[in-house]
């Protein structure tokens, strides 16, 4: 009998990925390893026999797995993934604060927060885990890639969810920063209530001029000259690219929006033009500590 206690170790930064293995009528797949590439076809055979190689995939005891290993069903395996080339994020990020429970972090724009497609090494959360050692490190809300400033992250699974209830009942404040297109007309401060759905392509979102509204943003100018403005920006609710879209829609873009109002297919080693938005600031009632927190940003955008 297979004992299943083995907790496999964090290995440089990255934690391992849990797959069960099920009862199944399939002849051909035999092995683990042509189990996983069947179920796994997005990745490679080849980057499959790889991490075989590296002895990067374990069995429920925690047994090291080769390619011949036997299809055991109604078990489990773990696997690391990793990456042979990566591009490096030129970028470095700085913790704000940090308690038992939390960690806030400045993440520079272009970096990743989760291991996810062409990043696993340079993405913030792996950064953190092997600057830290803690394995449980997690990020508590979202933040995009192309958007720096400040991140939450819980240091222990079991606050994660306290955590996060702050942000979905709206107990968090949110301020935002972005550099974006200057426009005489309109006026300011003003509260955006808007419909958003998913667009097309499937990353991106859009307006429903007839739904009824999802999103919430409060809007002022700080400063302008002739091409651009400085926006503050209080998000009530958290959409997907809220704030983009909402100074889209105003026809006041972002400046170097990869997706709004226009696609553009940036490569992933081009650093040039950053996306001028923000996390600049957050606010909240620590739900461990009771202490009230207010972190604020070391970055800056300038017009």
């Amino acid at each position: 009998m297979i004992k299943t206690d083995f907790i496999p170790p964090m290995i440089k930064g990255v934690s391992a990925s849990k797959a069960f293995l099920p009862a199944h009528r399939d002849p051909v797949v035999t092995t683990i390893f042509k189990y996983v590439c069947q179920q796994f076809a997005h990745i490679s055979v080849h980057e499959w026999q790889q991490r075989f190689a590296d002895g990067l995939v374990y069995d429920a005891s925690g047994q090291i797995l080769n390619v011949h290993s036997p299809y055991q069903a109604n078990t489990h395996i773990f696997y690391y993934r990793f990456l042979a080339h990566e591009q490096p994020v030129p970028f470095q990020h700085h913790i704000l604060f940090e308690n038992d429970a939390l960690l806030v972090v400045d993440k520079p724009h272009f970096l990743t927060i989760s291991p996810t497609g062409q990043y696993v090494q340079e993405t913030l959360l792996v950064r953190l885990k092997n600057q830290t050692g803690i394995e449980e490190l997690s990020p508590i809300h979202r933040l995009d890639r192309e958007t720096a400033g400040i991140i939450l992250l819980s240091k222990k699974t079991q606050v994660r969810h306290a955590y996060q209830q702050l942000f979905a009942n709206r107990q968090v404040q949110k301020t935002y920063h972005a550099i974006a297109a200057y426009r005489s007309e309109l006026s300011f401060p003003r509260t955006l209530n808007l419909c958003m759905q998913k667009g097309q392509p499937f990353y991106t979102m859009q307006i429903d001029a007839h739904g009824e509204p999802n999103s919430e943003t409060y809007i002022e100018c700080l400063e302008h000259n002739q091409f651009w403005a400085k926006y503050r920006l209080k998000p009530v609710t958290g959409k997907q690219h809220q704030l983009r879209v909402h100074l889209n829609y105003l026809g006041v873009p972002i400046k170097n929006d990869p997706f709004y109002p226009t696609v553009l297919h940036k490569k992933h080693d081009d650093f040039s033009a950053p996306l001028q938005l923000l996390a600049k600031h957050i606010e909240f009632i620590d739900p461990i500590s009771h202490e009230k927190i207010c972190i604020e940003s070391q970055y800056n955008l300038d017009l």
